[in-house]
This record gives structure tokens, sequence and C-alpha cells, in this order.
């Protein structure tokens, strides 16, 4: 049986406590992220997450396994962006959250999606008005 979307084992996703009740941002990067494409053929992406933590803050080594289980899934890039969205905001239900997936070039086209809780197509408040591109 191949692995899709339907597959991914968000249990895999644990968290901590937040230890401090202030405002701060947390900046993580996955700089090789692997996955099947559509056409089952090895996929290589980057993968950057800005995250305002309320309650919860992601524990490191869950992110890395939950995000090993899609090494061998079959998913587009614009499928991928949405679930690991709806997964993190689904667990840790952060302040905010904008995820970044740098893919690599196919046929010479690279591409580059974006999502961000902020947006007001994603239920946000557009509070924060830096939507230009990110330092890491």
């Amino acid at each position: 049986m191949k692995k899709t979307f339907k597959n991914v084992d968000i249990s895999l996703l644990k968290s901590l406590p937040n230890p401090a009740q202030k405002a701060y941002e947390i900046k993580l990067k996955q700089p090789e992220l692997t996955f099947l494409g559509v056409y089952e053929q090895p996929d290589f992406a980057s993968l950057y997450l800005l995250f305002y933590p309320d309650k919860k803050i992601i524990e490191l080594k869950s992110f890395k396994l939950y995000l090993q289980q899609y090494r061998n899934m079959i998913i587009s890039y614009e499928r991928l962006i949405n679930v690991l969205y709806d997964d993190i905001k689904t667990v840790y239900k952060p302040k905010r959250l904008r995820i970044i997936l740098d893919c690599n070039p196919r046929g010479g086209i690279s591409s580059r999606l974006t999502q961000d809780s902020d947006w007001k197509s994603l239920g946000g408040k557009e509070e924060y008005k830096s939507y230009n591109e990110d330092i890491w």
C-alpha cells in the first residue's frame, strides 16, 4: 500500500509547556525535507517555521520524527504545506504560525509556498505586516 497524506500520524507531534508566558518568536529550519512527489520521484524542500507560542512549544525530536514520515509518502507541494500547517495549528495552537516551503527545482523551476495564520484569508487579523522575505 502506498502512503499518502491520509497516513500522516499527527500523534508523533509532542509538546512542552511554554516556559515563558511573554511574547517571543521561535524560528525552526529543516534544510532537507524529503518526500515523494505525485510521480513517486524523490522531492526535496527546505522548511521554515515562524512560531509565536501560546501555551505549548514544539518538542524538536518529535517534530523531526513527524517530518521523517513524509520520506516515503506521495504528496504534492501544495498538499504538503497545507497538511503541515493544519497539523501544527491543531497540536500546538500557536498565536501565529508562518510556514515557508522552498522546493528544489524540477525541470528548472523552483517553487516557494507560504502560509501565515495572520492572513485574513486564513482567519487572521493581519496584525503583523512583515510579509516580506524572512531572514533565516
